[in-house]
């Protein structure tokens, strides 16, 4: 880093050298106590640095109105998005999962849930090129335990899912390190793990993807039915948490939900419990339904003979990927299959 290029005091410079700061990002990284030991500097010449650095920073961040309409602009975070590591569902998606917002992913037992999300905490370690965010991914489980076999299996066969990507590029990576998992089977646990581990991680520049599996375990059992209100504000406390996180920090918070049984009123008075041709809706109600930016459903369908395209995950059935509501995309859906080497769309 050329130093000389910013409007600094020659003495700061020449610390900045002397302590061997290279770059405006390990500036930023340490705390104006740590600079001043590391550079032998006052409290003011310190705050003069940080500030003469955030307005640099800051004056080549401004768009005009015609930059953003002719699209000229591509870093902005309306156009960048995580890939999922298959062009037929980044199609779907128009590129993949938005870097700013929180997005759930709903869906009943085995439809596919958590083999999306394993598939994105690898996508996300790629760089930019190959639709990743050259970072770590958080995987918080709040149920069963991490399936780190079947997240093995998908890292070794990862040349045979990303056929875009060059071989040479693949072995270099390190998937498994960059990937950290949190359990937390309680409330106040989840609550302790977004506000203190999850922020130093993502502060860090260590992680760029949340992944929560699930939201709805948390308060299956912890609130009963008269507790609706409280319910509700613990729903609010939470979104507002994540949508914090992901906006400072442009990390998409991805939310696997389960779902419940849509019962209209006269089933219910019929005692039905027919399964034929079953509704479901999303576990949690419109209070959570408000904190999303985009909700997606996967379902399966079983089929009398092997599906096409199936292999050893999921043979003899039929997975869909469906846009329930999002801001930028139609609702709209397309199949897929989940095989060895990953989710793969169907064409």
């Amino acid at each position: 880093m050329d130093w000389d290029q910013f409007d600094l005091n020659p003495r700061t410079i020449a610390a900045l050298k002397k302590a061997d700061i290279k770059s405006v990002k390990e500036i930023l990284n340490l705390s104006g106590a740590d600079l001043q030991r590391l550079m032998k500097l006052s409290s003011a010449d310190i705050q003069c640095l940080l500030k003469t650095i955030s307005h640099t920073l800051r004056r080549n961040s401004m768009l005009t109105a015609l930059q953003l309409y002719q699209d000229k602009d591509h870093s902005t975070s309306q156009h960048q998005k995580l890939s999922l590591g298959c062009s037929v569902l980044d199609n779907l998606l128009k590129g993949g999962i938005p870097l700013v917002g929180i997005t759930e992913l709903a869906g009943e037992s085995s439809a596919g849930k958590t083999q999306i999300c394993l598939q994105l905490c690898l996508c996300v370690q790629y760089p930019y090129k190959y639709g990743g965010l050259e970072s770590g991914a958080v995987y918080i489980c709040t149920e069963d335990v991490f399936p780190s076999k079947r997240l093995q299996q998908l890292i070794d066969q990862q040349h045979k899912l990303r056929a875009d990507v060059p071989p040479e590029i693949i072995q270099k990576m390190r998937f498994g390190n960059s990937i950290f998992v949190e359990q937390a089977a309680d409330l106040d646990t989840f609550q302790q793990c977004i506000t203190k581990r999850l922020s130093l991680l993502l502060a860090r520049g260590m992680a760029r993807l949340v992944v929560i599996d699930s939201i709805a375990a948390l308060f299956r059992c912890e609130f009963g039915p008269a507790q609706s209100a409280l319910k509700a504000r613990y729903l609010q406390t939470f979104g507002a948490q994540l949508h914090s996180l992901s906006t400072r920090f442009r990390t998409p918070i991805m939310c696997i939900n389960q779902v419940t049984d849509a019962v209209s009123e006269s089933e219910a008075a019929q005692c039905s419990c027919r399964t034929v041709g079953s509704r479901v809706t999303p576990a949690l109600g419109i209070t959570w339904s408000n904190q999303l930016l985009m909700r997606l459903m996967v379902s399966r369908t079983s089929l009398p003979g092997p599906s096409p395209g199936a292999a050893s995950h999921g043979s003899g059935s039929v997975r869909t990927l469906s846009v329930v509501f999002a801001p930028h995309l139609p609702p709209s859906f397309c199949c897929y299959t989940v095989q060895l080497e990953g989710v793969k769309g169907i064409k």
